[in-house]
């Protein structure tokens, strides 16, 4: 009789033990009552208690008493909310014993996966160890870990979302929804934003923000849609070299130097803010675009403070229409130094005549090809709208035109271009035809004196060195000579004016 009812007592043990949920699992084990706790108050027993199967990873009490202070009670604050789908996250779909584990990624009951991996005889579910595998139950398994398998949080919706809910992005905040392009940037996109922090705007020169946020939806929408690209791009699409081109219509550029990625001058600080429609990168400076291209060269001269003379005197000359055409051009552009320069009196005497002798010098200055600094080499000649050409003369970095220092270059227009010099030039006039006009200078070369011929008393002459230095600067008195006995052997320029014309010749002297 005994015997039979230790056989019967233990076929009830068998039959109880056989009939053991998942839950009862976790709710008769020493080490998960505060498992036990959150599945009850999240609702999940009796889901659990179902047909299933299921494979749970279960957290012990250690593991929670090891999440981050206040994360728990967080969690039991939102029973059926956050804290279900944490549980929900270590459930998966099956009945899946620690051999029928597989490396790589595992679907749970929440939707998204954890990553299952294997390191010799240990079993790792995302960073957590389990710590006792294979706890049978009729409806499924119930593996322990070490730790809390924590979800992967939800993307925001839109990169409108992430700028908002960052503290160092209040200013790229207001920038937006000052400019109207926060319902733009809340659309399906996808967009790729580089985000300046609010450091970065503080570094723009004084006033720059200011100005960019009284005109919200002209100067500011244009500065924000030049960091706003087309595309959900992240860190891991982007190439060394690589443009980019963004809302507004410029390219920016990206560079990368070993872990360094940078976005013109921007460096990329944060990569991969994901969200729903797209993709933020944090980056360091503001991205400025590029200014428009003035329309003309002429617009570039009267823009320039240095080039007021110039300005007067292309308008003097009835240039202006001309210049303001199709093009292309390329002005060399005198400074109002290098008109400074000038003998004096010439600049009077070239305004005297405006559409003859100054609009000849002006022409002079003038290609009528599209030449920037990289199209120049040393020693090319130049073909002016005058006729004649000028030579270009390249040291190291230093470039020449004629006798004149190029200063600044590549002052780009839509037709054309312009290099700034800081000498006016003069047209040449050939030694092999100084006879060609009414004025003859001679004996070409010369040793002491030179005589000019044609000449009325009275007129005003300047002779120029190479170098475009004033060596001389008189009037005729009728003897029309000019002693060039102290003068170094080499090529000069005279530059003849009677109020009514102005004559270029040169000599040489031995």
């Amino acid at each position: 009789m005994k015997r039979f009812l230790y056989t019967f007592t233990l076929l009830l043990a068998t039959i109880s033990l056989s009939a053991q949920t998942v839950v009862n699992v976790i709710v008769d084990s020493d080490v998960h009552e505060t498992l036990e706790t959150a599945v009850i108050a999240a609702e999940l027993d009796d889901d659990l208690s179902g047909d299933g199967p299921f494979t749970v990873f279960a957290p012990t009490d250690a593991a929670f008493e090891a999440l981050p202070d206040g994360a728990l009670d967080g969690l039991l604050a939102d029973p059926t909310g956050a804290l279900a789908d944490v549980l929900l996250y270590h459930v998966h779909g099956g009945d899946l014993e620690s051999t029928d584990l597989m490396e790589g990624a595992l679907s749970t009951l929440l939707g998204e996966d954890v990553t299952v991996s294997f390191d010799g005889m240990m079993v790792m579910i995302n960073d957590a160890l389990v710590t006792i595998a294979n706890l049978p139950a009729t409806n499924g398994v119930v593996h322990v870990i070490d730790a809390v398998l924590l979800p992967p949080a939800p993307l925001p919706v839109t990169v409108v979302e992430i700028i908002v809910n960052s503290e160092d992005h209040e200013t790229l905040e207001t920038a937006v929804i000052a400019a109207e392009l926060d319902d733009d940037l809340s659309g399906d996109g996808p967009f790729t934003v580089f985000a300046p922090t609010d450091a970065a705007f503080e570094n723009l020169p004084e006033g720059a923000l200011d100005d960019l946020l009284a005109d919200p939806t002209g100067a500011l929408a244009d500065v924000l849609l030049y960091h706003v690209a087309s595309g959900a791009v992240l860190s891991d699409a982007l190439s060394d070299g690589q443009m980019i081109e963004t809302l507004l219509g410029p390219d920016v550029e990206v560079s990368i130097d070993g872990d360094m990625v940078m976005i013109n001058d921007a460096m990329v600080t944060i990569a991969n803010l994901e969200a729903d429609n797209g993709v933020v990168h944090v980056i360091d400076a503001v991205l400025l675009p590029p200014a428009d291209n003035p329309a003309t060269v002429v617009d570039i001269i009267v823009a320039s403070e240095d080039h007021e003379i110039l300005e007067a005197a292309v308008i003097a000359a009835d240039l202006v229409d001309d210049l303001s055409g199709d093009g292309p051009f390329t002005v060399f552009a005198p400074t109002d130094d290098a008109f400074g320069n000038l003998p004096e009196g010439l600049l009077d005497d070239l305004l005297a005549d405006p559409e003859g002798a100054l609009a000849n010098i002006l022409l002079y200055h003038v290609a009528g090809v599209n030449a920037l600094s990289g199209d120049l080499s040393d020693g090319q000649a130049v073909g002016t709208l005058q006729g004649e050409d000028v030579v270009i003369s390249i040291t190291g970095e230093m470039v020449m035109v004629n006798d004149a220092n190029v200063t600044t270059a590549n002052l780009v227009a839509d037709n054309g271009v312009v290099h700034v010099i800081d000498a006016v030039l003069t047209p040449p006039t050939s030694v092999d035809e100084v006879d060609a006009s009414d004025i003859v200078v001679y004996p070409n070369p010369a040793q002491n004196i030179v005589n000019i011929q044609g000449v009325n008393a009275g007129a005003r002459y300047t002779v120029i060195d190479q170098a475009g230095r004033v060596v001389a600067q008189s009037t005729f008195t009728g003897a029309n000579t000019i002693d060039v006995s102290d003068y170094e052997a080499g090529l000069y320029t005279l530059i003849i004016s009677d109020n009514t014309t102005l004559t270029a010749k040169q000599f040489m002297v031995k």
